[in-house]
Parts: structure tokens; sequence; C-alpha cells
């Protein structure tokens, strides 16, 4: 039986295993619809902005590799939205399907019930089976999907946006 993944919050040292897990997402999935991997500098400047503005940014991780990491921040940059953010969860391709996923967005959910968000926002591409699932299970509902607002892999992409209500 292997170990748990341990969640804390993310520190510099992470930003190398958060980089390499974010760039496996650039090149090889469509979770993330850029062309161009990214360096150890952006990666640092993301992280700053994050924890300036307040949010968390959470690993998990077993022993010492970093498995997956999530965060959230501004849905929109207008005042009127300060209370509604948009996630995002990167878990390591070896590490895909084995609950971590969830386990950080289960804790994401609980940084959001006490950071005072509203409603967490997840977009999503529409083929992503798996992390249409998981939000629908953590209570997410699905709010609509835009047809082919994206391009990658030389096809076109459509996005899924989903919505959880977190306080009255």
């Amino acid at each position: 039986m292997s170990p748990s993944p341990i969640l804390r919050d993310a520190t510099e040292a992470d930003l190398p295993a958060i980089m390499t897990i974010y760039n496996d997402a650039v090149v090889n999935t469509t979770a993330i619809w850029n062309d161009n991997t990214v360096d150890l500098d952006n990666r640092r400047d993301w992280f700053g902005a994050r924890l300036k503005r307040g949010f968390p940014v959470i690993v998990a991780q077993i022993e010492n590799t970093v498995l997956g990491y999530a965060s959230y921040g501004d849905w929109r940059a207008f005042e009127g939205f300060r209370h509604t953010v948009e996630h995002s969860v990167y878990v390591d391709g070896e590490a895909r399907g084995r609950g971590v996923g969830r386990l950080l967005m289960e804790e994401l959910i609980r940084r959001a019930e006490t950071g005072g968000i509203h409603v967490m926002v997840g977009c999503i591409e529409a083929q992503n089976i798996a992390s249409l699932g998981l939000h629908e299970k953590l209570g997410f509902r699905t709010v609509g999907t835009f047809r082919e607002v994206g391009r990658k892999f030389g096809r076109w992409l459509d996005l899924t946006c989903l919505e959880l209500r977190i306080g009255a």
C-alpha cells in the first residue's frame, strides 16, 4: 500500500516541480491551451502574484515528490467579481487517476470557504471527461459550453464552464 499524499502550502522550493507539471500539461494535454512552455522566472512571477493577492497555492506530495498542485485566482479583473475565483489543478502524468486531483480540489474548496469566496469557476476542455466528472462529484454544476473557442494540436476545442456556489 502506497502512502497517502500530504497537502501543504507550496514554497518557492516547489517551483521547479510545479514548472515541470505545468509544462507537461502544455506539451501533452489540452488542460492548458498554451503552445509554449514556461521557465522558472515565469513560475516565480505567477507564484508571487498569487501570494500577493492572498490566493492559495497548494501541493500534494509523497516523500520528496510533488505529485500535483492547485490554486485559484481572479476570475475577472473587476472589483465586482472579487468573491468569485477560477481554479486550476494539475497533476503529474504518472500520478493521474490516483485521487490526487480530488484531494487538491477538496482542499481548494475548503480554502475558498474560509477565504470569503462565494463562487468557484472551472473551465475545462469539453472532452476531459475525467475532470468534468470529478467536478460534478464535488458539487459543481455545468453552466455552459463554448464551442470551438480554442485551438490546440491542430483541432478546435470546446470549453465547458462549471460553477460551485461556496457561501450563501
